[in-house]
């Protein structure tokens, strides 16, 4: 990869793995139509693991309070487990449904017409006015519910973050908790696909390829990852959230579009 791809993919992980845009159909865009081929295992796991800095940069307090309160605070017991809940059912989908999710990634129309239920989905979230819950008041089933929406959204085109905070939602919590909870259950994610990456690029011999590259393009993923994490928290404490539903319509309107006429 040029250095140019190497800079553009790193932005493009950091900024659409956490605004609600869907970093794995920008990732199909930008395969197609940009040109840009697709980075080797090593680059794959460096990028996720500076996406999966950001979030605990930017959520080390919650981080730090889940780790100290653990054993004795009953909230943030809670949470953890219910973090250990929501990461199951996203997991069976990506093991049992992988084939199908992996056949989307071939079609760029699939993924315009998914990032246009993106953009409902974002503009649904500027909408919904439920919010009575916090920790103390979920429940198990809330975090399946909530585990079910971010394994939907392994499909490509499907807002991760989107989809989550929607179910918490839909679910009662209230936005702080909804937006909370959504950021930490990515953490189990994307971890996990770190790591099965990481263990892909040991089974094919655990190559350096051009290492100072990947390093460069997971800083950038790190750097443009919490800009994105906060400007998604100010966007929605604004009531500005539905402008991403805007640029989800336009983007997903112009993949059709285009696959449709070529």
């Amino acid at each position: 990869m040029s250095l140019l791809e190497v800079v553009l993919l790193g932005l493009l992980q950091g900024l659409t793995e956490f605004l609600p845009v869907s970093s794995s159909g920008h990732l199909v865009i930008a395969q197609h139509f940009l040109g840009i081929k697709q980075a080797g295992v090593t680059f794959e796991v460096m990028v996720h693991f500076g996406t999966l800095l950001s979030i605990m940069w930017v959520f080390k307090k919650d981080l730090s309070a889940l780790a100290r309160g653990f054993l004795y605070d009953a909230e943030q017991k809670r949470l953890f487990i219910f973090l250990i809940v929501g990461t199951i059912p996203t997991a069976l989908m990506g093991l049992l449904l992988s084939s199908f999710f992996l056949k989307i990634f071939e079609s760029p129309f699939l993924v315009g017409i998914m990032l246009l239920v993106s953009g409902l989905i974002v503009f649904t979230i500027s909408r919904i006015h439920i919010e009575k819950k916090d920790i103390k008041n979920m429940t198990a089933w809330d975090a399946v519910t909530i585990g079910i929406f971010q394994g939907i959204a392994i499909i490509p085109g499907i807002t991760r973050s989107g989809s989550t905070i929607l179910g918490a939602l839909w679910k009662g919590l209230n936005r702080e908790t909804a937006v909370r909870y959504s950021f930490l259950l990515a953490l189990p994610a994307i971890a996990g696909a770190t790591f099965l990456e990481f263990w892909d690029w040991v089974q094919l011999g655990g190559s350096s390829e051009f290492m100072t590259v990947n390093f460069l393009a997971a800083i950038i993923a790190f750097i443009s990852g919490v800009f994105a994490i906060k400007v998604f928290i100010k966007l929605l404490e604004r009531g500005k959230f539905y402008y991403l539903a805007y640029y989800c319509w336009f983007v997903g309107t112009l993949t059709v579009v285009y696959t449709l006429f070529n």
